[in-house]
């Protein structure tokens, strides 16, 4: 039975269009733009700043430790002169449950939240930040317990150090309830507004900022901390910063309805059968561990890494089995990215553009590289920049990239990787993924940095070099020489069109059962 469960695309919409009442009337009356925000501390107009970027942060204590804690403790003395901390989605493993918000979130950023020195009392979903924290949202932000599990969670929770299983699962009594928790912890949940004039009194205390013609949120820091969206866009020091769901456009194509395809879905449901027979046998394997044993307590969290890792190919199966042609993929989403990147384009204020989402369309990390969603994530956003593209082309004299940085996470490692010519225009962009903020790391694929594309039709056969790896940190090693480096960035933007960004990554190592601190050097782009 597989351990988690959730949404279709189409429920995920709904739901969240829900929660912040989209498109009221009150809200369309007052000519409200509930995709922008901004950050209003007074310094926004700064053509140099910096900024944190963390991702798959949202894990508790590993053994004793606390790889997230770690990361954000290298943040500290960055949080003075950093305006904002992006993160790239996993908020809170396992199910995105708010019983493991105060746990997984509070406790390693309390010094980013007001009164985060008594963090225990603060509810999840009545967070303020000092420092911005602008998330976007994660697999496991979304994700549920199946009917029986929860009724089994709920039942044994009490009683759990009594399962006879050694492998942590972060999970309690339910799930994320199809994102309401994230939504209830980040999002101005507009849906709380029950009586008549309540919304009207709220928009216009709140939503008081100009963005072009319209009305947009106003995000205060240490005052009011809400995002308008589950995705948006707001401005800093000339750069537009875009924030995407990439939950929802994610579904891997329908696999073909011939003799090809089928034989296609009878490998998947092989494969599936045997990585479920791989989860029980760690299962088997670790009940033999003592955790209290820390050779023993190394080997049990490599196993729950194992565990987690198959568990995530096999939900990416199982999105290609049940895929159908009636299947949704947020077109309303993509072609709003579309539309603002022209505006953005056709703005002379502007000289930059930043694009943060969850699910990496380039990456070398063994999961993920040719995961069905990875290449359906790739296929629909190199369809909207092909797009821009073409619009915007007698603007980008200079031929610059439609976008100059892409920020990802999804897959657990650091890495800087940069597209060449793919024959599209995602090609020359530098994309780093940030995924190893706290949660089980990844290696590197054995095929290594470079990334290709093969042309199996009749028109262009072969293959293309369209993408290549600079930076890899990740788990390595083997045995008592194994590595698990977890790792933050600070980005620090400089003057200039097109800007340059600077790149300094944070390591906090796991190495034989001691933390250090390997320094990594900085980098352009």
């Amino acid at each position: 039975m597989k351990l988690v469960s959730e949404p279709t695309t189409s429920e995920k919409i709904r739901k969240m269009k829900q929660r912040v009442k989209w498109k009221d009337a009150a809200i369309v009356e007052r000519n409200i733009d509930q995709t922008s925000l901004f950050i209003d501390d007074g310094k926004a107009s700064d053509v140099e700043f910096s900024f944190l970027v963390v991702g798959d942060s949202g894990t508790g204590s590993h053994r004793g430790h606390s790889p997230m804690r770690r990361v954000a403790e290298l943040m500290l003395p960055h949080y003075d002169d950093c305006r904002f901390m992006l993160h790239t989605g996993d908020v809170v493993y396992q199910v995105g449950s708010s019983e493991y918000y105060s746990k997984n979130f509070i406790k390693p950023y309390r010094e980013a939240i007001l009164g985060g020195e008594n963090y225990k009392k603060i509810a999840y979903d009545e967070m303020v930040f000092k420092l911005p924290i602008l998330p976007v949202l994660g697999n496991h932000d979304y994700y549920d317990l199946p009917l029986i599990f929860g009724l089994i969670s709920a039942t044994t929770l009490p009683f759990r150090r009594f399962i006879p299983s050694k492998l942590d699962i972060e999970v309690g009594r339910h799930g994320s309830y199809k994102g309401d928790a994230f939504a209830r912890a980040f999002l101005d949940y507009l849906s709380k507004f029950k009586f008549p004039g309540e919304l009207a009194r709220h928009l216009d205390e709140y939503y008081t900022a100009k963005t072009d013609a319209l009305r947009c949120l106003r995000y205060v820091p240490g005052e009011f901390t809400r995002l308008p969206n589950r995705y948006y866009t707001f401005r800093y020091g000339g750069i537009d910063f875009f924030a995407l769901d990439s939950n929802t456009f994610n579904d891997p194509l329908p696999l073909p309805d011939n003799q090809e395809g089928q034989a296609y879905r009878l490998s998947l449901q092989k494969r599936r059968d045997e990585l479920e027979k791989e989860q029980q046998q760690i299962r088997e394997t670790s009940n033999k561990l003592n955790p209290d044993n820390p050779s023993d307590a190394e080997k049990i969290d490599d196993l729950q890494s194992k565990r987690e890792q198959i568990e995530e190919i096999i939900v990416d199966i199982e999105k290609q089995l049940n895929i159908s042609n009636k299947s949704v993929a947020d077109s309303e989403q993509l072609e709003w990215l579309k539309q603002r990147l022209i505006q953005s384009w056709n703005n002379s204020n502007v000289r930059g553009r930043v694009v943060y989402f969850h699910h990496p369309p380039y990456v070398t990390e063994a999961t993920k590289w040719e995961q069905a969603q990875t290449l359906a994530v790739r296929s629909r956003i190199r369809s909207v920049l092909n797009a821009v593209a073409q619009e915007v082309k007698s603007l980008n004299q200079q031929s610059r990239p439609i976008v100059d940085l892409i920020l990802n996470g999804h897959a657990h490692c650091m890495e800087h990787i940069e597209t060449l010519d793919t024959g599209n225009a995602d090609s020359n962009i530098n994309w780093i993924v940030c995924g190893g903020s706290g949660h089980s790391l990844r290696r590197q694929r054995p095929e290594g940095a470079d990334l290709y594309n093969y042309f199996p039709t009749s028109d262009e056969k072969g293959s293309r070099l369209i993408a290549r790896s600079h930076l890899f940190i990740g788990r390595n090693g083997s045995g008592s020489h194994k590595r698990r480096p977890y790792s933050g960035l600070r980005i620090d933007v400089k003057e200039g069109c097109p800007p340059k960004f600077v790149v300094k990554p944070f390591v906090a190592e796991r190495y034989q059962r001691q933390w250090h601190q390997p320094e990594i050097e900085s980098f352009t782009i």
